[in-house]
């Protein structure tokens, strides 16, 4: 086990998981000495428009109630965007950026606006998709100094655009798709620079309440799929940091009794060597509403 390494990667989606998830995780991470890349949206919360995909994208609804995302996410969160507001997430809550940063982690950027980057990128012009993560980096020097690193893609939606604009930003990796190993994109012909982590093992929402997995036995199911050399998890702050951080805390006691060492997303990029260009392209997942960014064959 000792040779098993795991990156952990927090993607923060909304006002709430920012609000209360982020430090419900900054302190049981604390407990056990784990550090972790946290990836902030940083504009508005629009959550509740998520609600069209019901229409727009199979499976989702099916999703929504086997993993009881309206209990998960509060009301409030769902109803942001269309009955109420979009609160705007960075402006409201810097300090957890700042004290995210101050205890050890990883900072990046997920996105300005979550719902629309994930049910819109496709369609986006080059000029909205630079404006988008320009006005993520901009919110993200503003509270913390200096520029983003990395990013995530939202929902792991990815376009030759987003990878392009990625690219102009130096950033030293990105963490946008799902695959097995790190590479270098190659997307509908076109090649790219920036170093890609993929998430290796799925999402908590993918697999609760399929096959048995349930909050109790979760952590059991992602310790047997560990496979020597870097493995990459992508939990929610609104999931983990909240409906089930009780299993969250299983898998860190888990790893800890393991000997499973935990890094950032960033020091497992920094070992990275002859990485390979494989081509990257939308498609689907089981447990997974819609297209995400899948890692395929390498490209000569």
């Amino acid at each position: 086990m000792a040779d098993k390494i795991v990156a952990l990667k927090v993607d923060v989606d909304t006002y709430a998981g920012t609000r209360d998830g982020v430090p419900a995780l900054l302190e049981d991470m604390a407990r056990f000495g784990v550090a972790a890349t946290f990836y902030f949206s940083l504009g508005p919360d629009n959550s509740g428009k998520a609600i069209r995909r019901i229409f727009t994208r199979k499976g989702f609804l099916k999703k929504m109630l086997r993993t009881k995302a309206p209990a998960a996410y509060g009301i409030k969160t769902m109803l942001y965007g269309t009955l109420l507001p979009a609160p705007m997430i960075g402006a409201a809550f810097p300090d957890v950026l700042r004290e995210t940063e101050r205890r050890g982690h990883e900072v990046g950027i997920h996105c300005w606006d979550h719902v629309k980057w994930h049910d819109y990128l496709p369609w986006f012009p080059k000029h909205l998709t630079a404006m988008e993560l320009g006005l993520a980096g901009a919110r993200f020097e503003e509270i913390l100094g200096h520029r983003a690193a990395t990013t995530a893609a939202p929902g792991w939606t990815v376009s030759p655009d987003s990878l392009e604009v990625q690219d102009a930003m130096g950033l030293s990796y990105c963490s946008d798709g799902r695959g097995t190993r790190p590479f270098y994109p190659v997307m509908e012909g076109r090649r790219f620079r920036t170093l890609q982590i993929p998430t290796t093992l799925p999402t908590a929402d993918e697999i609760l309440g399929e096959h048995g997995i349930t909050p109790d036995n979760i952590h059991d199911y992602y310790l047997g799929q560990l496979r020597d050399g870097l493995n990459v998890l992508t939990i929610h702050a609104e999931l983990e940091g909240g409906a089930i951080r009780a299993s969250f805390v299983r898998l860190l006691e888990g790893f800890a009794a393991a000997g499973i060492r935990c890094v950032t997303l960033g020091e497992a990029a920094g070992r990275v060597s002859g990485a390979p260009a494989c081509r990257l392209f939308m498609g689907e997942l089981p447990g997974r509403a819609g297209r995400v960014a899948i890692q395929g064959e390498e490209v000569p």
